[in-house]
């Protein structure tokens, strides 16, 4: 079993976590052998920025004021982004940052790629339900991808 981290400090995210957190979305799509690499790192901290000045986005760190481990985005209960930096994924952080989604909205509605297991199990151990999948056409990517919405039950 992975070792949890301490509870991690959420907060806002500010304009100068731009950068860490284009790292931690561009890492991943690089080190991720299905997913098509479409986007150069500037292109990547552009997206971030645009991320930061239009959603709702909250930053995980182990500490106040310390670096960025991960990230979720929200808008209009799309979750429009969730990446944890590899490292410190499985340590409870993107739980965290989900329940914090959670707390605010009455439902969640997202895209993942079906290639994505562990995002869909994931999302499924966190009471999320499949609603649509589509053969990728739609997306930029071209790959396959499922609908899931979670709903409060109180």
């Amino acid at each position: 079993m992975t070792a949890r981290a301490a509870r991690p400090v959420l907060s806002a995210a500010v304009p100068e976590d731009m950068p860490a957190l284009a790292h931690i979305l561009g890492d991943w799509v690089r080190s991720t052998g299905w997913m098509p690499v479409l986007h150069s790192r500037e292109d990547d901290r552009a997206f971030i920025a645009r991320l930061i000045a239009g959603n709702c986005v909250l930053v995980a760190r182990s500490e106040a004021g310390g670096a960025p481990l991960g990230f979720i985005a929200v808008r209009l209960c799309d979750i429009v982004a969730l990446h944890v930096a590899d490292g410190h994924r499985g340590r409870g952080l993107g739980k965290a940052l989900l329940d914090a989604a959670k707390a605010r909205e009455p439902r969640l509605v997202l895209w993942t790629f079906q290639a994505n297991s562990a995002a869909i199990a994931f999302y499924l151990r966190e009471g999320f339900v499949e609603i649509e999948r589509t053969d990728g056409a739609g997306n930029e990517e071209g790959l396959p991808d499922v609908r899931m919405i979670w709903r409060c039950k109180a």
